[in-house]
């Protein structure tokens, strides 16, 4: 029997004849072992798992499964060579309900003709309870949260019941609570004898459950280290090619004026317009101070972001900038009068026009003022300038001078393009939701360092994330939700994981939500 589930043998991957991806990279899995894949943003993770699956042809090289050479020419001959891939950008039918994207392809049928719908959900919902992965197999995959469709990514590999499983950045949107689900889930894999190769940027992660880690920089091979032997700072370091820094808010500035204040809000929850998602919401964000909102996720953290953002209306309630009541205020009012940044959840939704380039991309909300347009006509100089410093600034790999399509990008590049955008366009307060969501531990020191630097500048800002050491490291108050309300308030100085933490998961009996 061969040794090696997977071998990929001096694989090299060039795009338009100029973009180099991967080069003359070998990589080797030994069966039934986790063996984490990880690099930095654009350092060709993706595209080489891509190439395993079938969604591209390598420039060349040679695959071997099971010892055995493919040519692997799209991801069904990857579905038969038994390999399924949890991808980091959603593969679904958004129009179709989801039991109908889990079991795309590999129906049980009736007469050769009907779906058996009754098969799928039997199925479906026993590998919801065995792994902890509980979805709403009748929604539309439209209405359904981020966190949601991460589930539903991971339940159609186990529908499909490979051997040989990739998970690209599974856990990036997903809650503690979850992840350490999903760890569970890939040990107990492995005790079955199952092969997997994990693409994650959390340490954490890599040492629960990793054999082996290989580190790839800048399209090339870099090593294959043992996890159990080397130190998780080793493997940084070979990643990013430095040592990193930890970065902390340690200001003692005052606050100044109230910029944004939140006045007895109530918002219909996304998911449940029969429900309130936030409830009698009071706030205040100040010049020159972070305010974290930390909560499971679900509990009015995209409520909040809506509602000040203006993608929302509240049902009831008052939301001021500077005195000035702005409820009712657009979203290009909020942007351009009350010079309004937002960095959203769901890059794709809400950040970025995926089939426009990286130059559009960067100039969506001031492409219509004096910055960038005189007269109708739009001054191309300027908005080049403009682009080429956010891919200097925040290191925007592949970006062919930002002419690169940004669905083209990798997903950590495409969530610098965003961050490099709202930070540097002029703004007075700043909302931030989950802004280092993909990113490697380089780019997420320099993002957190880029924060911090708004913060001395004055602007107000309100961060809403799910990583706990991510709150901790940067806010200056910390609001904690349950239920769509607030349940506690603390200090930068008196917080801790535990207190958060016990906030977090805090009993809300009495508070009805109900509409």
């Amino acid at each position: 029997m061969a040794k090696y589930a997977i071998e990929m043998e001096d694989i090299s991957m060039i795009f338009n004849k100029k973009v180099i991806a991967n080069e003359n990279i070998n990589f080797k899995v030994e069966k039934g072992e986790i063996h984490c894949l990880v690099g930095e943003n654009g350092a060709g993770k993706s595209t080489l798992m891509s190439i395993l699956f079938g969604i591209y042809q390598p420039t060349k090289g040679i695959i071997k499964i099971n010892g055995k050479e493919e040519i692997i020419t799209s991801p069904i001959k990857a579905t038969k060579l038994g390999i399924g891939m949890v991808h980091q950008h959603f593969k679904m039918i958004d129009i179709l309900p989801v039991w109908k994207n889990i079991a795309l392809g590999v129906e049980d049928v009736i007469g050769w003709e009907f779906i058996n719908k009754k098969a799928v959900i039997e199925k479906t919902t026993e590998l919801m309870h065995k792994y902890n992965l509980e979805v709403d197999l009748n929604k539309k995959v439209q209405n359904i949260s981020v966190g949601m469709k991460q589930r539903v990514e991971i339940l159609k590999i186990l529908y499909r019941d490979a051997d040989i499983l990739v998970f690209d950045e599974p856990t990036a949107v997903l809650t503690p609570a979850e992840i350490d689900g999903l760890l569970d889930v890939m040990l107990e894999f492995k005790k079955m004898g199952k092969t997997i190769i994990f693409i994650t940027h959390k340490f954490a992660e890599i040492e629960k459950v990793a054999d082996k880690a290989t580190v790839i920089r800048k399209g090339k091979y870099i090593g294959t280290y043992d996890v159990k032997k080397i130190g998780i700072k080793d493997i940084s370091k070979a990643m990013v090619g430095r040592s990193l820094v930890e970065v902390k808010n340690n200001s003692t500035a005052t606050v100044g004026e109230t910029v944004i204040k939140f006045e007895n809000i109530n918002v219909k929850k996304h998911s449940n317009n029969k429900v309130i998602g936030l409830k009698n919401f009071n706030l205040e964000l100040k010049e020159g101070e972070i305010v974290a909102i930390a909560g499971v996720e679900g509990n009015g953290q995209n409520e909040i972001a809506s509602v000040l953002s203006g993608l929302t209306k509240p049902l009831s309630g008052k939301i001021f900038y500077r005195g000035d009541d702005i409820t009712k205020s657009s979203v290009s009012k909020r942007y351009l009068k009350n010079k309004m940044s937002f960095i959203p959840e769901d890059r794709h939704e809400h950040g970025l026009v995926l089939d426009a380039n990286i130059i559009n991309n960067t100039t969506l909300q001031d492409i219509s003022t004096n910055k960038y347009s005189k007269w109708w006509f739009v001054n191309f100089a300027k908005v080049q300038n403009h682009t080429q410093k956010i891919i200097k600034d925040y290191d925007v790999r592949n970006a062919d001078s930002g002419f690169r399509i940004a669905r083209d990008l990798s997903g950590g590049n495409q969530q610098k393009v965003i961050i490099g955008r709202e930070l540097s366009r002029e703004n007075d307060f700043i909302i931030i939701f989950q802004p280092t969501r993909g990113l490697d531990v380089g780019s997420i020191e320099f993002i957190h360092q880029q924060i911090l630097k708004a913060k001395e500048e004055r602007k107000a800002i309100l961060l809403i994330s799910y990583e706990l050491s991510e709150v901790m490291q940067l806010a200056d108050q910390i609001v904690v939700l349950n239920s769509g309300n607030i349940i506690g308030k603390l200090d930068k100085k008196e917080a801790t994981k535990e207190k958060i933490g016990q906030l977090m998961t805090s009993n809300m009996e009495g508070v009805s939500t109900n509409v």
